[in-house]
C-alpha cells in the first residue's frame, strides 16, 4: 500500500475565529490533499473520514458525508466516518487499507478533521473526557486526561521510580522541534528551555501534570491518498511519497485501572501498546534499528515516556536513559517526534493519526524540510486513543514502485 501524497493544515490557526466550520475545513483538506497527490476528485473511489468529537464541539455529526457536501465530484462515492478517540485517524487509515487490500478499490482518500476551539477550554477538556470510561473513572478530577496520564506516571514511579525532570525534558525537546515545523501550533511560542519545576508559567494541572506537559487544544485537519500496487502500475508517472510496510492494531477496555491491574505482573506498564508496535515491525520485517525515527503519541509527557520503553528503545522502566543520552533527539539513535509531536505540533484529535503518517511519509521521502531526519529510509508511528484503549502503529519506507 502506498501513500501517494498528503496535506496538513496550519495547526496554529483558530478556525472558529476565522469563521471556518467543518465544511470549510473539510474543503481545504480535500482540495489540497488531492493537489499534493496530483489526482482529481473524479479519480477517488472510496473515502474514509476520521473525527472524534464533532457532535460535542460543533453539533455536527455524520461527517462521512461532508466531503461530498463540499465537493461535487465526490458525490455518490462510498464514504464512512471513523471514531476511536485520539486514534480515529489511524483506524480510518486501517479501514481504507482494508478496502484496498480486498481489491474493492484502487485509490482511497483518507481525511481527518477536528474543531476544538469552538468552546471555552474547560468545556473542551470536559468534552474530551468522553473518551474515558464515563461514570467509572475520574469523577473527582477537574481535567480528565491530565489526571489519567498523571496516574500512568504514578504507576511508573511505583514500579520503577520516576524523576519528573525527564518528563520536563520531553516537553522541552518537543517544543524545540516544533520551532522548525512551519505548521506546528507552538512554533512561535516563547517556552523556557529548559523547562523547570519552579516556572510560575507552568502551573500544576492535575497530579504530576503541569501545563507544559500537555498537548494542545487544536483546530485542524490532515489528509492522505492511498493507492495499491495495481493502481501504480496503471499510472506509471505517479511518484508516491512512501510505502506502508506494516501495521499493528490492538484494542482493550476503556478503564485505565483495568489495564494496570491486568499488567501487574508484566514488565511493561501497558503491554498491549508494545504488542501493537511489535506487530507493525514484524509485518514490515524490520527491527527498531532499521528505523530512521518515530512519531509517537505525546498527548502528555508520560505518554511519550511510556512510548520510549514500549517501542523497545530501552528496557521497561528505563525510558529516562534514552532521554538523558539524547537518543531521541534529531541526530540521535532514534529521533522521536521531530515534528514537535502533539505537545509542540498540536493535536486536532481526529486528524492526529493521519498527520503522524503524513509526517513519517515526509521523512522517508526527504520532504520534511527543517525537521528532516538524515537518511530516514523507514519511519514509524504510534497513535493511541483514550488511555491506550485503542493503539495503532504503522511502519513506512521509501519503497520502490
Amino acid at each position: 500500500m502506498w501513500v501517494l501524497g498528503g496535506y496538513q493544515s496550519d495547526f496554529a490557526r483558530n478556525l472558529s475565529r476565522e469563521g471556518v466550520d467543518f465544511a470549510g475545513l473539510t474543503s481545504e483538506i480535500v482540495e489540497h490533499t488531492l493537489q499534493r497527490s496530483r489526482v482529481d476528485a473524479a479519480d477517488i473511489e472510496v473515502i474514509h473520514v476520521a473525527n472524534a468529537f464533532g457532535e460535542m464541539f460543533a453539533s455536527q455529526g455524520h461527517l462521512g458525508a461532508m466531503p461530498a457536501t463540499v465537493h461535487d465530484d465526490l458525490w455518490g462515492l462510498p464514504a464512512t466516518r471513523h471514531e476511536a478517540a485520539c486514534a480515529s485517524g489511524s483506524v480510518a487509515t486501517l479501514a481504507a487499507i482494508a478496502d484496498l487490500r480486498a481489491g474493492n478499490y484502487g485509490i482511497a482518500l483518507v481525511v481527518g478533521v477536528e474543531l476544538e476551539k469552538t468552546v471555552p477550554g474547560d468545556v473542551g477538556a470536559a468534552n474530551l473526557g468522553a473518551a474515558a470510561w464515563t461514570g467509572h473513572e475520574g469523577q473527582d478530577c477537574s481535567y480528565m486526561w491530565p489526571y489519567m496520564f498523571s496516574l500512568v506516571a504514578d504507576e511508573y514511579d511505583r514500579r520503577y521510580g520516576l524523576d519528573e525532570q525527564h518528563l520536563r525534558a520531553i516537553a522541552t525537546l518537543n517544543f524545540a522541534n516544533a520551532r522548525n515545523n512551519p505548521l506546528a501550533q507552538t512554533r512561535d511560542w516563547v517556552v523556557p528551555d529548559p523547562i523547570t519545576a519552579d516556572d510560575v508559567n507552568n502551573p500544576v494541572t492535575e497530579g504530576r501534570i503541569r501545563r507544559l506537559d500537555c498537548s494542545q487544544m487544536t483546530d485542524g485537519g490532515a489528509g492522505i491518498v492511498l493507492v495499491t500496487d495495481a493502481w501504480l502500475r496503471d499510472h506509471p508517472s505517479a511518484r508516491p511519497m512512501a510505502r506502508i510496510e506494516g501495521w499493528g492494531h490492538r484494542t482493550v477496555g476503556l478503564g485505565l485501572q483495568q489495564k494496570l491491574t491486568r499488567s501487574a505482573d508484566d514488565p511493561h506498564v501497558l503491554p498491549h501498546v508494545r504488542d501493537a508496535v511489535q506487530d507493525a515491525l514484524t509485518r514490515a520485517r524490520v527491527t527498531l534499528d532499521d528505523l530512521g525515527g518515530f512519531e509517537v503519541h505525546d498527548c502528555f509527557t508520560p505518554s511519550e515516556y511510556l512510548a520510549i520503553d514500549h517501542i523497545g528503545l530501552t528496557g521497561p522502566g528505563e525510558s529516562w536513559k534514552a532521554i538523558e543520552s539524547g537518543e531521541i533527539e534529531i541526530g540521535g539513535r532514534l529521533p522521536i517526534n521531530p515534528s514537535g509531536g502533539l505537545i509542540g505540533g498540536g493535536h486536532p484529535v481526529g486528524a492526529t493519526g493521519i498527520r503522524m503518517l503524513l509526517d513519517a511519509s515526509r521523512q522517508v521521502s526527504g520532504t520534511a524540510g527543517d525537521y528532516q531526519v538524515e537518511d530516514a529510509s523507514s519511519f514509524a508511528t504510534l497513535n493511541i486513543g483514550g488511555s491506550t484503549a485503542t493503539t495503532v502503529s504503522f511502519v513506512v519506507s521509501q519503497g520502490e514502485n
